[in-house]
């Protein structure tokens, strides 16, 4: 299933000239929840849980900012325009422009670093939080260290100059993000072959955009995660954490260092794979509904 059933499609201008695209879908009645995705997908993994809560919630599904069928601007110099703080006011403005000033917000991957920067710099539009199987930038830069930072290599890869990560990804695109389509997969029916097709046809028409993103968090999502760890910012929020049992693995408390961001924190582990989504849709879709009664 490439599409969303019963999902009509937007196109919303969000800044500068950027537009997302967005299928938005559900109970207009429902209070409003915003999902984004992770790498390397777009959307389209949230088409399981989605349809659940469309039973009675507004539910709304964009491509982030230089992914899937959502602008791709340049970079700038500067390296903000893929700063997650840049993407989080995409996200802000795009459920203003469905009309929504106050929204649930759940994050995958990439998206759920761009949930908690919007969680930080808009706690006002940002009832509550999920995060998928990943640790705020600051904690995840500090956790990877020795030989098992090479389960992170594409991080270090990214993170590079602009020219040469762009290059060495676009000689064999669908190898480098299929790669971690097998990789951290466990359930492969998961990921059926159409669905794998169309990631990767998003991702080989997203190199820069996609390095871009990581880029960003390398420099400008580090130092921006530095001032709020400074100043004592937290997530005001409830916030729900499902994560694979990595932290174990590799030798850290991952709810610790998730509650010195969140205080009203749940944080549990799962049994699936990466893309628990759409491993085990039941189980993030239970939890989600979990948060939204907090």
């Amino acid at each position: 299933m490439t599409s969303f059933a019963d999902f009509t499609h937007h196109r919303v201008p969000v800044a500068d000239g950027v537009e997302l695209s967005a299928a938005v879908g559900g109970d207009p009645d429902g209070s409003p929840v915003v999902l984004l995705h992770g790498f390397p997908q777009t959307r389209l993994m949230w088409r399981h849980v989605a349809r659940d809560l469309a039973a009675d919630h507004t539910v709304i599904c964009p491509d982030l900012r230089g992914y899937g069928a959502s602008d791709k601007p340049a970079e700038a110099p500067d390296g903000l325009t893929y700063a997650k703080r840049t993407m989080a006011a995409d996200v802000v403005a795009l459920a203003r422009a469905l009309g929504h000033e106050r929204f649930a917000l759940a994050g995958h991957d990439r998206g759920a670093l761009v949930a908690i920067r919007a969680g930080l710099d808009h706690p006002d539009a940002v009832t509550h939080l999920a995060s998928l199987d990943v640790l705020p930038t600051l904690d995840m830069w500090e956790v990877m260290r020795g030989t098992s930072a090479a389960v992170g290599f594409h991080l270090y890869l990214m993170a590079q100059p602009p020219g040469l990560p762009e290059r060495m990804i676009a000689a064999d695109p669908d190898g480098f993000f299929g790669h971690f389509l097998d990789l951290w997969t466990r359930d492969r029916d998961a990921i059926p072959a159409d669905v794998r097709a169309a990631y990767l046809a998003a991702c080989r028409d997203a190199v820069p955009s996609i390095v871009a993103d990581y880029r960003a968090s390398a420099f400008a999502d580090v130092e921006h995660d530095t001032a709020d760890r400074r100043a004592g910012n937290v997530l005001r929020m409830p916030v729900t954490v499902l994560q694979q049992d990595w932290g174990a693995a590799l030798g850290f408390d991952a709810a610790a260092l998730w509650r010195a961001w969140a205080p009203d924190l749940v944080h549990r582990t799962v049994s699936c794979g990466h893309f628990m989504a759409e491993e085990s849709p039941e189980t993030v879709t239970a939890a989600l509904r979990e948060l939204l009664r907090r």
